[in-house]
């Protein structure tokens, strides 16, 4: 091992930082603490929402599902997404901890071509006899009736499975259209009550 005498001192980082009423940042910075911190803020935009979460397969799991969800949607601008979405998410995870022969589940939040999509994963294995999958599929549905109604009402769509190998455990999956959750959430115009 050389010492650093030996070798001489290590180099600087390089970081070339501007500052003026528009700071500006460029090439390498190799110490986070030489970064800029008069930069702006720029807030995330609804087509960057890609979040993915590991959870405990445990009763506690959809709260912290839920409030994870209202934080992202927040950030990415879409808080009038927040009732549905949260509700399906919730939903969601619920079903895959009650199924889910392992320790964690999977939570998928994307926002893509004006629609929140959100998948769960759990180790849940695929049956390959037709009979058994078609029975575990319908006792998932039951235990999905809520989710049903929310994703009917937004006009949206969801299922189980699709895109998952035999062995790869069970998805399941609902794509929300931006206007139909965003309607939702918002109680009936005066005009529109019965």
């Amino acid at each position: 091992m050389q010492s650093e005498a030996a070798s001489g001192p290590s180099p600087a980082p390089r970081c070339n930082f501007t500052a003026g009423p528009s700071p500006t940042f460029s090439g390498f910075c190799l110490s986070p603490t030489l970064a800029p911190t008069e930069l702006p803020f720029n807030p995330p935009l609804p087509e960057s929402l890609s979040c993915s979460l590991t959870l405990p397969a445990a009763s506690q799991s959809p709260g912290i599902a839920r409030a994870a969800t209202r934080t992202i949607l927040r950030a990415h601008g879409l808080t009038e997404l927040t009732a549905a979405a949260v509700q399906v998410v919730s939903e969601l995870t619920a079903c895959a901890c009650r199924f889910s022969p392992s320790a964690q589940v999977y939570v998928s939040l994307r926002y893509r071509d004006g629609a929140m999509r959100i998948t769960l994963y759990d180790d849940h294995p695929r049956h390959a006899n037709v009979y058994l999958e078609a029975a575990c599929e319908m006792h998932r549905g039951v235990t999905l009736q809520v989710l049903d109604q929310v994703v009917r009402a937004c006009d949206g769509e969801w299922g189980i499975g699709g895109n998952c190998e035999p062995s790869t455990g069970t998805r399941m999956w609902a794509v929300l259209p931006r206007e139909g959750a965003r309607a939702y959430g918002c109680p009936p115009a005066a005009g529109d009550r019965q």
